[in-house]
């Protein structure tokens, strides 16, 4: 089998008795489809490149200025809560803790709908999770070292933004993934995650530098999983050209995934 390797993944069981031929032919089109989705060129490894960081840390290293300035940042800060909060006062909107997701669901939408994006489905998902994983480690490290009050005084991780960080996470990770497939799907996600660090005001959980750093975390972290990620997963292959296939299968009542890949 030459170092073929099968590792299977449980996601549902389910047990059923039907056995009608309609559940076969769509189980066959489901696996052929999630074939096709997870099967493709690997990941590149990429040069660092200092200019493509130079916004993340000027959004970043804005956010850490503003914290400790008591001067115009902080000014800025407290008119614009003041500003905000004169204008809705009883604002209390929840969609931004689901609108930070919307730009990475839109990449399994869209790959879903026949739009592909520059990786398949597997490897965009590492790559999100890898992105997700620095993100939460360095905001929450951050958040606890800065101690910094939210605005409505109920608690003191308010810098930065893990909102904001978050959705500014995944639209770098939809404009990765389709800058070169459609400029405008790249660049969509911006606007989502511009929303949400705006609603965040509105809800008075974060003051204005919170969410411009917020931003910068964010950014970066992506750009940060994509130089590493193939490093990642050179460690679990032997060839550079390692292929994952990802599809369902149904054994004794029961369904699930399998997860194969040649080393």
């Amino acid at each position: 089998m030459r170092n073929f390797f099968h590792c299977t993944i449980l996601f549902v069981s389910v047990s059923f008795s039907c056995a009608a031929q309609s559940i076969d032919s769509a189980k066959n089109i489901a696996a052929d489809s999630l074939g096709r989705w997870c099967t493709g060129n690997p990941v590149p490894k990429r040069k660092f490149k200092a200019a493509a960081f130079i916004a993340p840390v000027v959004l970043a290293g804005y956010g850490f200025a503003a914290v400790y300035d008591h001067g115009a940042l902080k000014q800025l800060d407290l008119s614009t809560k003041a500003e905000l909060q004169e204008d809705h006062p009883l604002f209390a909107a929840h969609v931004d803790d689901y609108l930070q997701f919307a730009p990475a669901a839109a990449v399994y939408a869209l790959n879903l709908s026949g739009v592909k994006g520059k990786h398949n489905l597997f490897d965009a998902s590492m790559l999100y999770v890898t992105s997700a994983a620095i993100m939460g480690v360095s905001t929450h490290f951050v958040k606890q070292g800065v101690g910094r009050e939210r605005p409505n005084g109920y608690s003191e991780n308010s810098f930065p933004s893990g909102h904001t960080a978050s959705a500014f996470m995944a639209a770098e990770f939809l404009h990765q993934e389709y800058k070169d497939v459609n400029p405008w799907i790249g660049y969509a996600g911006y606007f989502v995650a511009t929303a949400t660090g705006t609603l965040r005001m509105y809800n008075n959980k974060h003051w204005f530098s919170d969410v411009v750093a917020g931003a910068g975390f964010g950014i970066a972290s992506t750009k940060i999983s994509y130089l590493v990620y193939p490093y990642i997963k050179s460690l679990f292959t032997k060839k550079k050209d390692g292929n994952f296939t990802l599809m369902p299968f149904y054994q004794q009542g029961s369904t699930g995934l399998m997860l194969s890949g040649r080393l």
